[in-house]
Formats: structure tokens, sequence, C-alpha cells
């Protein structure tokens, strides 16, 4: 049976800490991203694109878990184990500005997952109408396939908020009233 939620937190942290570790950005710490600039299409968990540069290198490092707009990045997938961490802690690492942030835990709470999840719609809608945008564009052949594969992005987020983020975001719940992660079975609160 598969954990509803894991705290991927402990994991980050460590990859940040190694001795000469990749994820620093010239001795800049790269979650330096402010809660009140984030990106509203993150979804809730501690990792969140704030005021990003959009170079869109992302979704090269973290597809799973990255997906962008005209101008910025956000997280639409957050990490369940610890080489998905390890994947999105690279993808904040190549974010120009540093505008990645881990500290979602401080500031979601039961009430605002429980807002976010009920404005999914408009997420979603969003998400199919940008899907479409950038399947389109074929102006310079050469970037085709990276339009494609934005276009790939915003079709798994439409995805995952059809099956698979409701029980993420139940378990997520339980972690923010608890502090804790939910064992097998144990009863998860509603969205």
């Amino acid at each position: 049976m598969i954990t509803p939620y894991w705290d991927p937190m402990p994991t980050a942290r460590r990859l940040v800490a190694l001795d000469g570790s990749p994820y620093a950005t010239f001795g800049t710490p790269i979650f330096r991203g402010e809660w009140g600039d984030r990106n509203w299409r993150n979804v809730p968990g501690p990792f969140y694109g704030a005021d990003t540069d959009c170079m869109q290198f992302g979704r090269e490092h973290a597809p799973d878990h990255v997906a962008f707009d005209e101008a910025h990045e956000f997280v639409f997938r957050q990490p369940v184990t610890e080489r998905e961490t390890a994947a999105l802690v690279t993808a904040a690492g190549w974010e120009l500005y540093n505008n990645y942030a881990w500290d979602g835990d401080e500031h979601w709470t039961v009430e605002g997952v429980r807002a976010w999840w009920r404005d999914r719609g408009r997420v979603r809608e969003w998400a199919v109408a940008a899907a479409r945008v950038w399947s389109s564009y074929r102006e310079d052949p050469k970037y085709v396939p990276h339009y494609l594969d934005a276009a790939d992005g915003h079709r798994e987020f439409v995805a995952y908020i059809d099956d698979g983020l409701e029980a993420y975001l139940r378990g997520y719940l339980f972690w923010l009233d608890q502090r804790r992660e939910p064992a097998p079975g144990e009863a998860l609160p509603r969205l």
C-alpha cells in the first residue's frame, strides 16, 4: 500500500546541504522565492514557483513536476519520492533568480488547500487552453519539440487534476493538521 503523503523536505534539505552540492547556484541559496509572489497555478505542497524567470529549464530537469505559463515556472505535481525530490531541487537550481521556494508547509492551511481545490476548474481550464496554444506554435521549426513538450506538461497537469491530485491533497491535509505522515489505512480528511 502506498502512503498517501510523503514528506520530501528531509530529502531536499539533505541534498542542498551536501558539501559541493550541485544544488547551490554560485553560493546563493536556491529557494529564495516568496509566498506572496507564488504563481496561482502551483499545486499545494511544500514547493512552489514564485517570481521565476521562466527560462523554461525546469521541465528539462523535472518534467513530471514543472510546467510554465508565458512568464513563470510553477510546480504542478509535488514530489513523492527521493528521486522526484532530487529532480525538483535540480530544476529549482537552474532557475536564474532562485525564485522557487520550499516553505509552503509554513503557509498552506487546511482551508487554503480546500479553497485551491474548489477553484481547480479555473486551473484546469487554463491548462487545457495553454496546451492548445503551445501545441499550435510552428513559427520556428527548431523550437517545435520544445513547444510540444510544454503542451505535454499542461496535458499532464490536466490528467493529474482529473486523477491523482485529490488523493495527494487529502494526504497533504492530514500532514498539515497532524504534522506527520498518515499510517497506511488511516482515515484522511475530505477535501
